[in-house]
């Protein structure tokens, strides 16, 4: 496959000149040293675990077909380093308007929870060239989901991985072998660890490329990955798709569009037109569409023969050296870790209580430590922070997952916790990402909203001729003289004497049905204010006792008298 590449880097260069600026900036995009072959055990970002078996040797793709056109040797004018893209340029520059926002929103999204990642939008950008001609040229409706599926071929053994079907066909269609499916084409084993729904629709949707780019940033990011560092950028783009020539095609685009891109309307991207690397004689790299055929150097089938897949060769463990594309490089070996920058466990690095009040921040924030054999900190340990349980707590941002690397002093701490409208304990987890070993587990508590003060806004007495309304009844809640905003407050028609009880006689409220009851739980507004429902007159003259309790221990005790109606007053 070197001399098919290099044949594509070198297509219509007039000069020596010309050839030289290809090889230049091919180089350019390789950093010397950086492996070819990714460690080992990649471990998973915030929100996802480790892929299981059956996933392609660890590929999201099972190492299926891609595209290997390269950029135009006229690599357009680099951009200032601000946000904004020209809005002209090389058609081959442009990319379709909602491809290119997902990629960013997948960018923004994943800085929230791993910023450390440091993921650049181009290299989604790249990614989504070389797997699907950005989603067949911006093919996607307003949602962001294709119009036609992206299917990859079976992955039967056959030239490619072999995949036993997992999905019973869900996602590919194909009930004996998993294929490579969507813009990013994720196989569907891959899909069910790290899918995400990144258009906030509530589905997780390989086929949607807001879905797709941010599960594809999250899968780049896994572990504690810097992908501005060339070596872990390698290592994220092999974890992808296990090939050399795959690491140089898409580092070639990632480097392009560094120099610059715009945006183009949806359903006008220019498809590639080379050939792809496990099929060169076809335009397409996946089943579904894809550009046109382009000429084969090889003879065509005789009519009855094969029509399987070529195997392909096996691809060279190290990159080329520039200049010298099928000569490989002896690569600088990955120094294994000592035993001091072995993580061997983790432990609470000293949190506190976990209590908060409804809607409020917890004050103490989760510190783990990551330690080795010998109880030495582990620095630059990735840890992720989970949130699960019946609640509506998040870390701030609104995630249930973060991953932080630990310091040098092996702790990690946690984002601020924030808790939600449900009450009640939960537990926060926090792991070593990727491994095996045991998290520790952290009990959380948030509690209902209070008040320790309830006070009538009015003095006047609360009088009502039997029949009739009593006034409007406003009362103001309070938490440590300040305002309690939605405090549940409860109203009840009691008896006199030492042990109250509800009242079955006497003054009435209505629940929302318009039912007379003497019991009813309201909550106090932003301003911790509560004006009551109407009370009406019932029941002989006399003096009657309204009590109201808040959450946290407030109460009011409200005189109520019913006046006999005179004759006068009926008439």
């Amino acid at each position: 496959m070197a001399a098919q590449f290099g044949r594509r880097l070198y297509r219509g260069a007039a000069t020596t000149a010309v050839a030289a600026a290809a090889v230049a900036a091919l180089s350019a995009s390789q950093a010397p040293g950086s492996p070819l072959v990714a460690a080992d055990g990649e471990q998973p970002a915030a929100g996802a675990t480790t892929p299981g078996a059956g996933s392609g040797d660890g590929s999201v793709s099972g190492d299926s077909p891609y595209y290997t056109d390269l950029p135009p040797l006229n690599t357009p004018e680099k951009t200032d380093t601000s946000a904004n893209l020209p809005v002209t340029g090389s058609a081959e520059s442009g990319i379709p308007a909602s491809v290119l926002a997902a990629y960013k929103k997948a960018e923004r999204t994943v800085a929230g929870t791993d910023a450390a990642c440091r993921l650049p939008w181009q290299l989604l950008a790249a990614i989504g060239k070389v797997e699907s001609g950005q989603a067949r040229g911006g093919k996607v409706d307003a949602q962001g989901t294709t119009l036609t599926p992206i299917l990859g071929p079976a992955l039967n053994g056959q030239g490619f991985a072999l995949i036993k079907d997992t999905d019973n066909g869900a996602y590919d269609g194909d009930r004996e072998h998993d294929r490579a499916v969507g813009p990013m084409q994720f196989i569907p084993s891959t899909w069910e660890v790290w899918g995400q729904d990144g258009n906030g629709d509530g589905r997780k949707d390989p086929n949607n490329i807001y879905d797709a780019a941010l599960a594809a940033g999250r899968y780049l990011c896994a572990g504690s990955r810097d992908l501005s560092t060339a070596t872990d950028l390698d290592r994220a783009v092999l974890s992808y798709n296990h090939s050399d020539e795959y690491l140089r095609t898409v580092r070639s685009w990632f480097e392009y569009y560094n120099r610059g891109t715009h945006e183009v309307p949806d359903g006008t991207g220019v498809l590639p037109s080379g050939p792809t690397s496990r099929d060169p004689g076809s335009g397409s790299s996946h089943v579904g569409g894809g550009p046109s055929k382009s000429p084969s150097p090889t003879p065509s089938p005789k009519p009855g023969g094969s029509t399987k897949p070529q195997t392909p060769s096996k691809p060279s463990p190290e990159p080329s050296a520039p200049g010298d594309l099928g000569k490989p490089t002896s690569p600088t070996p990955t120094p294994a870790p000592t035993p001091s920058e072995t993580v061997t466990g983790l432990r609470n690095a000293g949190t506190g209580a976990l209590t908060a009040t409804a809607g409020d921040p917890f004050a103490e924030r989760i510190k783990v430590r990551a330690h080795n054999g010998l109880g030495g900190a582990v620095a630059k340990t990735s840890v992720t922070f989970e949130v699960t349980g019946d609640t509506d707590a998040t870390f701030a941002g609104g995630g249930k997952t973060a991953t932080v690397a630990t310091g040098t002093d092996g702790t990690a701490t946690a984002p601020v916790l924030e808790a939600g409208e449900k009450t009640g304990e939960f537990t926060v987890l926090a792991t070593a990402t990727g491994t095996s070993l045991a998290p520790v587990t952290y009990t959380a508590t948030v509690t209902a909203r209070q008040a320790d003060a309830l006070a009538r806004t009015g003095t006047e007495e609360l009088t009502a001729l039997a029949g009739e309304t009593f006034e409007d009844i406003t009362v103001a809640a309070a938490y440590k003289g300040e305002a309690a905003d939605r405090v549940a407050v409860t109203a009840t028609m009691i008896t006199g004497g030492l042990l109250p009880v509800e009242n079955d006689k006497g003054p009435y409220l209505t629940d929302d049905n318009g039912d007379p009851v003497r019991g009813i739980v309201l909550t106090t507004d932003a301003d911790g204010k509560l004006t009551l429902p109407k009370i009406y007159a019932d029941g002989p003259a006399g003096t009657y006792k309204l009590r109201l309790t808040a959450e946290g221990g407030a109460e009011l005790v409200i005189e109520l008298t019913v006046e006999e109606r005179t004759a006068s007053a009926a008439s």
